[in-house]
């Protein structure tokens, strides 16, 4: 009777599923949105500025990315971020694309975690370095 009653709640604990808890999936995390550059243009070979991005659902750990590359970023409000862009970026004509990424929040395991948020990157907005 113990062998029967053994085996049937061996079949019923494999056969329900139970098995270690998988990790959450991660949750999409908040879409930061660009609506102006200030400025949004330089002369090439021009001196560096501070590059103001105003919008809407920055997170405080926000990061102006200029040209893909990440840029110490200066937290203002939910709406607006500054950076500083040195002479060097600017240096040469060219056309270069400002985003906003708002990171993920990570809990322990996992790529993102077990139920942490995904980074989100804003739209794409064009600043004009011109002769």
């Amino acid at each position: 009777m113990k062998l029967i009653s053994m085996l049937c709640l061996t079949a019923l604990f494999f056969g329900c599923g139970y098995g270690s808890p998988k990790p959450a999936a991660p949750q999409p995390g908040i879409v930061p949105a660009i609506t102006e550059l200030s400025p949004d243009n330089a002369t090439a070979g021009g001196p560096g500025f501070t590059l103001t991005v105003n919008g809407s659902s920055f997170a405080n750990n926000a990061v102006i990315n200029w040209n893909g590359t990440a840029q110490t970023t200066m937290f203002v409000t939910g709406k607006q971020l500054t950076a500083a862009i040195p002479a060097s970026a600017i240096a040469t004509a060219d056309t270069i694309p400002v985003s906003v990424t708002n990171p993920g929040t990570p809990a322990t395991g996992g790529p993102y975690g077990s139920g942490g948020t995904k980074s989100e990157t804003s739209n794409v907005m064009n600043f004009t370095v011109s002769n």
